[in-house]
């Protein structure tokens, strides 16, 4: 097998066991927090709940940039690795944490530490042919987004299975695994003596220079659509089901079906979608995905069953299928030589920022005009969003430097 082929194999691995360790507690994390810690207000329960899951993504917005810059002069790998490692360290002491505040310190360590998934973006753009990077791409994205998926679902039968404590052990166990695979497996041809010998910026000056590129800032406000748009009304999904639905039979089931139902297509339509850009240009694929993706989001707030909400949010996946990936894409072919791994952290900055503000906002918008307000709101921004990427990177003749 070619060695860029290998990379990508052992990188789906490893992307798909760090979004599911990052998102397995999920389900038992309000439980958790009461069997094992003690908690019986449920006001204070969720209060710790939300905090410690935000924990997570607020670090990690403020520490990516930081790891890119050294990614970019150390090598993609050893920043890999760093993060894979040191996750799986951090997963297994949160299972021996006695305190809320324990588990929220411990979370935001592992916010701090992580940088996994940009790495191996990073990693994959580096060692791919040019002419097989969509592909490329959307495989490394399908590996996330079913890590995202099947995390919730792993960790709720693993609470039932084995209790809580043993699923961090389990889930670091496998991060270790998947951290050692990499070592082993993964290589890289990168020229450190090189990018020793290039000029050393900070990360706000490198953040200048980036945004001075108007092609990455537009792609960078993508990304943080995206996951604005997708979180800003995720928790308030099971009061609409429960509203569509009309019973409370089956509804937890149905919820999570909604919930998730995104995801899978998503997963499934990455890498045809990144298959298709090889072909056709990654700016096309960008510029359908995501006028499509804002379509979608108006008929969400108009669904009258359980059922047209579904196929809604399912079709919603496909057009998402096809974003990040082009996004990816043309971040690699836009940023300028020597600051990809930044360029790529910047961006999942961006993403984590958006998982942060989208849940705050869409739980204010729902209370002026409710949750049917915060499909079209989604819809709105993604539009505009579009009209930006148009103007700055699909109406452009000239493709880049790379090109």
């Amino acid at each position: 097998m070619e060695q860029w082929k290998i990379n990508l194999l052992v990188l789906w691995i490893g992307q798909f066991l760090v979004l599911a360790g990052m998102t397995m507690i999920i389900p038992f994390l309000s439980l958790y927090l009461q069997q094992d810690f003690g908690l019986t207000d449920e006001h204070e329960i969720a209060t710790w709940a939300g905090i410690i899951f935000a924990g997570n993504f607020v670090t990690s917005f403020l520490f990516q940039p930081l790891w890119g810059k050294l990614a970019d002069r150390y090598g993609r790998k050893i920043m890999l690795l760093r993060s894979g490692f040191g996750m799986a360290a951090v997963m297994v002491l949160m299972g021996f944490a006695q305190l809320p505040w324990h588990l929220l310190a411990l979370r935001m360590l592992n916010g701090t530490i992580s940088g996994f998934s940009p790495a191996s973006v990073a990693l994959v753009s580096a060692t791919t042919p040019k002419d097989k990077m969509g592909f490329a791409m959307g495989m490394v994205q399908s590996g996330a987004i079913a890590g995202t998926i099947m995390g919730p679902f792993i960790g709720g039968l693993l609470a039932d299975a084995v209790g809580f404590r043993p699923i961090f052990y389990i889930t670091g166990t496998l991060l270790f695994l998947a951290s050692l695979s990499a070592m082993l497996l993964v290589k890289e041809n990168f020229d450190r003596a090189k990018a020793k010998a290039a000029p050393q910026i900070s990360v706000l000056q490198g953040f200048k220079e980036i945004s001075h590129i108007p092609q990455l800032t537009a792609l960078f406000a993508v990304t943080f659509m995206i996951q604005f748009a997708l979180m800003s009304p995720m928790p308030l999904i099971p009061l609409y089901v429960q509203h569509l639905h009309g019973t409370a039979e089956n509804l937890a089931f149905w919820a999570g079906f909604v919930g998730s139902v995104t995801g899978l297509s998503n997963m499934i339509a990455s890498p045809l979608l990144g298959r298709i850009s090889d072909r056709i240009g990654a700016q096309k694929v960008l510029g359908v995905s995501l006028i499509g993706a804002a379509i979608m989001f108006i008929p969400q707030a108009f669904v009258g069953e359980v059922w047209q909400l579904l196929i809604v949010r399912f079709a919603l996946g496909i057009f998402l299928g096809g974003l990040i990936p082009s996004v990816n894409a043309l971040i690699r072919r836009y940023t300028p030589d020597g600051m990809e791994s930044r360029s790529y952290s910047f961006n999942s900055s961006t993403l984590s920022l958006g998982n942060v503000v989208g849940p705050i906002v869409g739980g204010l918008i729902s209370g002026w005009i409710g949750i049917e307000g915060v499909f079209l709101v989604a819809a709105v921004l993604l539009f505009i969003n579009a009209l930006w990427v148009r103007a700055v990177v699909i109406g452009k003749k000239e493709l880049s430097p790379r090109s």
